[in-house]
């Protein structure tokens, strides 16, 4: 993989490949988006109908790729980002209301995005292996866009950040809008994409073409390790 060259729309067919991103620690955040407890939990199978068998079959490459590969990378990659001195964020979809009726529009029309989700209760919690340590941030959002509908805007600013790494899911719909969002506001943005799944890898591979070298830098979390300006941290 080569992150300069891959992930290109047409858009971006002979486009000259980018520079490496010269990141300073102190003005870099890494914000993990909605790994949440309630997008890992599944029924028995055998207790479901044949047709919720078949669309727990169709789950089932998602929840392999969240357990081999996006939880323990992000994992690894949140122990990198704070040897390296890289803020850490987290943002998660919850409501205030047991009823979610200050939710956004989106979160409460019919169908799948249709999740009540309580801020205190065990389906709206970070998954445990991405826990927050210290005093780490975590936002509370009823949008998809964590930039949107949370002040994390003014907390970046605070903070002094400039460039935002992220990770999560799901990649076409919270992360993307995410990254549309910080875009705007003209922070420089990169997307791990081994770090980050949507419903099926199809899906997770369109959208990165769509938002790369527009909306940000699409690479991988190895390739992120070892971009030159944070060489001193790899060991």
């Amino acid at each position: 993989m080569n992150w300069k060259t891959d992930f290109r729309s047409l858009y971006y067919d002979g486009a000259p490949e980018p520079a490496d991103p010269r990141l300073n620690p102190k003005e870099t955040a890494l914000l993990v988006i909605d790994v949440q407890n309630t997008y890992l939990q599944r029924p028995d199978r055998e207790g479901l109908s044949k047709d919720e068998q078949r669309r727990y079959d169709l789950w089932t490459p998602f929840h392999d790729r969240m357990h081999r590969q996006v939880i323990p990378r992000t994992a690894e990659i949140l122990a990198f980002a704070r040897k390296a001195g890289i803020e850490c964020l987290f943002a998660r979809i919850a409501s205030h209301t047991k009823d979610g009726r200050e939710r956004s529009l989106s979160q409460k029309l019919p169908g799948w995005n249709n999740l009540l989700l309580p801020k205190d209760e065990q389906p709206s919690q970070l998954v445990p292996q991405l826990q927050p340590t210290g005093d780490e941030i975590v936002v509370t959002k009823t949008t998809d866009s964590a930039l949107t509908g949370t002040n994390l805007r003014l907390i970046l600013n605070n903070l002094g950040i400039k460039t935002v790494v992220c990770a999560g899911i799901f990649t076409d719909q919270c992360v993307a809008s995410t990254v549309r969002s910080l875009a705007d506001e003209s922070f420089g943005v990169i997307v791990l994409e081994d770090c980050c799944a949507a419903a099926t890898e199809d899906l997770h591979r369109k959208e990165l073409e769509i938002i790369n070298m527009i909306y940000c830098h699409v690479m991988s979390s190895a390739e992120f390790r070892a971009l030159p300006s944070l060489s001193s941290f790899r060991n």
